[in-house]
């Protein structure tokens, strides 16, 4: 990716990029590949993630992923992502936008949708409310799902962390459920996602990354 031709190019009113999918997709893989493109290219670049974006975030984190008996119950669960959310887009996201940055970040709405209602079964109606209310009416630019098989995804969560969190020791249909929600996310709103098939080499995923922030950096930050 080039820098841009002159400041007109620079994100002014900042630029929100959110990536998604299920557990070992790559999402921060991809997302610091990303960043390190883009800070090279001359773009102030903040690396943001859900749960865990904030001081509260990282104790909710910390509850949420680490396995408990009995775990958090999916009501429960379903708040604490939206408590996490609130404090984050109020003192992270929100800032660094007015600021004129680039915001990327590792999760965000989708994945409670995703994982809350459609995994764990909650009324989507339901995780909709919540969650547009957490996030305060804030929508990405753009979200990248990198798509991969459930199977795929789950054997190289489990080897880059050697320990599964608690997500990780979900079934196998239970991921399935994820990866079918994120599919259904998309093909609701095609002009917001750009879906990426992350089973291939990380360079190929990468060069689709940049692609797609590309065309959305050209798209809402180019000459006026």
């Amino acid at each position: 990716m080039t820098a841009p031709a002159s400041p007109s190019w620079k994100t002014a009113g900042g630029l929100f990029v959110t990536f998604e999918g299920i557990e070992g997709c790559g999402k921060s893989t991809h997302l610091r590949r990303l960043a390190a493109v883009l800070r090279t290219a001359g773009y102030d670049v903040v690396e943001a993630r859900e749960p865990g974006g904030t001081a509260l975030g990282q104790a909710l984190r910390d509850l949420l992923l680490t396995p408990s008996s009995p775990p958090p119950a999916p009501l429960a669960e379903l708040l604490m992502y939206c408590a996490d959310r609130a404090q984050h887009v109020a003192h992270v996201i929100l800032p660094a936008l007015a600021e004129g940055r680039i915001v990327l970040c590792d999760r965000f709405s989708d994945s409670t949708i995703a994982y809350q209602g459609y995994a764990r079964g909650l009324d989507l109606e339901l995780v909709r409310t919540l969650d547009a209310r957490a996030r305060g009416g804030l929508e990405p630019s753009l979200t990248i799902l990198l798509d991969c098989p459930v199977t795929d995804g789950i054997a190289r969560a489990r080897h880059r962390t050697g320990q599964a969190d608690r997500f990780e020791q979900e079934t196998i249909a239970f991921h399935q459920a994820v990866r079918d929600g994120f599919q259904a996310l998309a093909a609701g709103a095609p002009a917001r996602y750009r879906v990426i098939d992350s089973s291939r080499p990380a360079d190929e995923v990468s060069r689709d990354v940049e692609a797609a922030v590309h065309s959305v950096l050209a798209a809402e930050t180019g000459p006026r």
